[in-house]
């Protein structure tokens, strides 16, 4: 979901959709049809933009934004419900020009995840995309810190050492994967108030929050922790929170996990769509994630764990650092990959569908560009992106 700082002109956007998004991507104008030996291919297919772009009407009283908020929500609750018109490409777009409480106009990509991954697609939404002070120059991303770089001048290893870490290693990687195979098929979390456990999809509300990114270093700095520890932290107190605050009688030591969505590609920042397409290439287009489960901690009502916030940065930190010393992602994606390649796409979307509907929520998140934006030399004022269609209470 794109904001616009001012309003933009119909005829701009469908031109910028023939001309800019359509040639990203063969995927964007084909549709999926069955081949000879029952696999599913893509038919390259004319495309009638009018079919995918969408122009909702709306009226509110003049300077009115919370009509305009309501709208906006319920519009977005009613796509993301709606299934793709068959025989077409599954892509449409919905230009909003009704001004909210946020923005003048907004623009909506709703996009099957059959296209691709979000890597993939905020890949190639960025190419459609300038930054607003200077078109000619590139967009740029923050640095990755490599942790595996941390020891790199330490070449005098004795086999202590070795030992010593390779067997953490071994152990935290058997557990992880093992653990993930067993929530992916048999264990189900609790029932709860973020999880249900219906194989049915509910209606969908998208809810925004915006935190300070100067108060999320501050913290970083202190408790010398990420900004991924900070923002989990943060996110699994509030979850516990809302938790108790709807539900009193509910129990805050219920076993509730969160499934956290990973790229699974070797890669820093994006990559031009043109390197992503090719076959061979290492930044290759599609679908390459994998999924780490991370329980939600526990809050036991006697030890006030809610007056001291900091704890859960703590335990997300905890987790987190264990998980990474670990191959089970790793592992969890190339099972993925190779249930694809020796079974089919719909065995591994029950296969995610089944993990998802055992777990209690998703937390998933893409790098951000460092400078504003502009489509269309039109200053983009926000950038969103959020998964529906998912039998996943909280995302």
């Amino acid at each position: 979901m794109l904001e616009f700082e001012i309003p933009i002109d119909d005829l701009q956007t469908t031109s910028l959709i023939k001309d800019v998004f359509l040639p990203i991507n063969p995927r964007f104008s084909s549709i999926m049809v069955v081949g000879k030996k029952g696999g599913r291919k893509g038919k390259k297919v004319e495309v009638n933009v009018e079919n995918h772009a969408h122009f909702p009407c709306f009226s509110s009283p003049e300077g009115s934004s919370s009509a305009s908020d309501s709208f906006l929500k319920s519009y977005i609750s009613q796509i993301a419900m709606e299934p793709f018109p068959q025989g077409q490409p599954l892509w449409e777009i919905h230009i909003i020009h009704c001004p909210t409480s946020e923005a003048q106009r907004t623009l909506i990509f709703k996009l099957h995840h059959a296209l691709g991954d979000g890597y993939s697609l905020v890949g190639a939404l960025l190419s459609c995309l300038q930054r607003a002070d200077d078109p000619s120059l590139p967009v740029t991303f923050p640095s990755v810190n490599n942790f595996s770089s941390a020891n790199k001048d330490d070449r005098n290893i004795g086999l202590r050492k070795v030992v010593s870490r390779c067997f953490p290693l071994l152990v935290n990687t058997i557990r992880d994967f093992g653990w993930s195979a067993l929530k992916s098929t048999c264990i189900e979390d609790d029932l709860s108030p973020i999880r249900c456990g219906l194989e049915s999809f509910w209606p969908f509300s998208v809810s925004m929050i915006t935190f300070s990114l100067d108060h999320i270093k501050e913290i970083k700095s202190w408790l010398r922790v990420t900004v991924n520890d900070v923002m989990t932290g943060i996110i699994f107190l509030v979850t516990r929170l809302y938790m108790h605050r709807v539900s009193t009688n509910s129990k805050l030591s219920t076993n509730s996990t969160a499934l956290v969505l990973l790229n699974t590609r070797n890669l820093r920042d994006y990559r031009p769509v043109r390197v992503m397409v090719p076959p061979n290439s290492k930044s290759q287009w599609g679908n390459h994630f994998a999924f780490l489960h991370v329980p939600i901690p526990k809050v036991k009502p006697s030890n006030c764990q809610f007056f001291d916030p900091l704890k859960f940065v703590h335990k997300a930190q905890e987790v987190i650092k264990r998980k990474r010393s670990s191959f089970g992602v790793v592992l969890t994606g190339k099972l993925l990959e190779i249930t694809m390649n020796c079974r089919n796409a719909k065995v591994v979307a029950k296969r995610i569908s089944r993990t998802s509907r055992n777990s209690s929520m998703v937390i998933s998140n893409v790098m951000g560009p460092m400078e504003k934006l502009s489509l269309g030399n039109q200053p983009i004022k926000g950038m969103y992106f959020t998964v529906a269609g998912t039998p996943v209470v909280f995302i």
